[in-house]
């Protein structure tokens, strides 16, 4: 051992390399500094740390009903990262009315790294349902997973509909062709056409309204804000002239694409003060949209009668010396459906009372009689 120390002078009589440090207090020395290169490569990219690729999907997130100034805020490119490796970015928006406030759908691009062939955003798979938040420095919102896949643009399109409603005479007069609704700015519905009837009560009307509507299509279902679009639905529509609340009639087709026939139907109305049974007249039409609607081709009048008791118990009938009854033979446009006959939206049956503007005057009549 002595010849050894004496030979090469690495270690001396007390175990210290080159007489400055012990042989054990180097190896431990050794052992610190691979630990530091290690940890710097595993920084600096040099070792074997998580390398996970990322990736990128695209997803539907239903934001429910939103006020007036959260929906004002919303806007395509917003981002939100709610980790150091996850990204939310806001693609598309679709917005349509929905009670008093407004339905929200947002597309979104995420961004996340991959495991297992799944992308991971925020520690968790995009799956279906899940709730998601959007926090940006001027809004902060939630919303469900509806839909994933690729493409960063809704499933929008313009639908045609026909709705119906009964308004207010100061509403109904409002109403007119090449209105726009909007919400924050966007527009989402504009009204193409518009007829409007009148009603037993002289201080409203029934109106038809075409409309072309933005709706958005989600697994085969188009829906305006959260309604689903089939006749019997409401749609609410509102300007800063009125509001209406049309009950779907049509999807797909408008006032003048209807397939209407003639029908003669007779219509009976008594006890008609003398002036206005002399001012139904035939050859009088009814107007609406521009299109005629009704066609009085005959009118019979006479005396209302009078039914009494005489004392001796007998019925007596006589005429009443002023009062009408008349009888009018019109020809309506009508749809035939497999529910039956419908004038003006609404179905036409024995008994039925209709109102029909003729111009100079206005008849309100019981339907006595349909043709075939």
């Amino acid at each position: 051992m002595d010849s050894l120390k004496s030979s090469d002078g690495l270690i001396d009589d007390e175990g210290n390399l080159l007489g400055v440090i012990n042989v054990v207090d180097a190896l431990v020395l050794l052992l610190v500094l691979a630990v530091l290169v290690a940890g710097v490569g595993l920084v600096f990219g040099g070792g074997d740390g998580d390398t996970r690729e990322t990736g990128t999907t695209f997803v539907t997130i239903d934001l429910g009903t939103q006020p007036d100034y959260i929906v004002a805020a919303l806007e395509e490119g917003d981002s939100y990262a709610p980790t150091e490796a996850s990204n939310l970015t806001i693609t598309d928006i679709y917005l349509a009315p929905q009670s008093d406030q407004t339905r929200v759908v947002a597309r979104a691009r995420l961004e996340g790294q991959m495991r297992n062939d799944t992308l991971d955003y925020a520690n968790a798979p995009p799956r279906l349902g899940r709730v998601l938040e959007i926090n940006t420095d001027r809004y902060n919102v939630t919303g469900q997973i509806s839909a994933v896949g690729n493409g960063s643009s809704l499933n929008t399109a313009t639908t045609t509909v026909v709705l119906r409603d009964n308004v207010s005479a100061a509403d109904a007069s409002a109403i007119t062709p090449d209105d726009e609704i909007t919400v924050a700015g966007r527009t989402i519905a504009t009204v193409e056409a518009v007829a409007v009837y009148p009603t037993t009560d002289t201080s409203r009307g029934q109106i038809l309204i075409e409309a072309n509507l933005s709706t958005h299509t989600q697994q085969g279902v188009s829906r305006f804000g959260g309604t689903p679009l089939r006749p019997g639905q409401q749609v609410r529509l509102s300007t800063s002239d009125y509001t209406i609340n049309g009950s779907i009639e049509r999807v797909g087709s408008g006032l003048e694409s209807e397939s209407l026939t003639n029908r003669t139907v007779t219509l009976e109305t008594t006890s008609v003060r003398p002036g206005i049974a002399t001012a139904i007249q035939p050859g009088q039409t009814e107007q609406a949209g521009g299109q005629t609607t009704a066609y009085v081709t005959g009118v019979t009048t006479e005396p209302t009668p009078i039914i009494s008791t005489a004392q001796n118990g007998s019925v007596v009938v006589s005429d009443h010396p002023t009062l009408r009854d008349v009888t009018l033979t019109t020809e309506l446009r009508v749809r035939e459906t497999g529910d039956g006959v419908v004038f003006r939206g609404e179905r036409l049956q024995y008994g039925s009372t209709v109102v029909l503007d003729l111009g100079p005057v206005t008849v309100q009549a019981e339907v006595v009689n349909i043709g075939q």
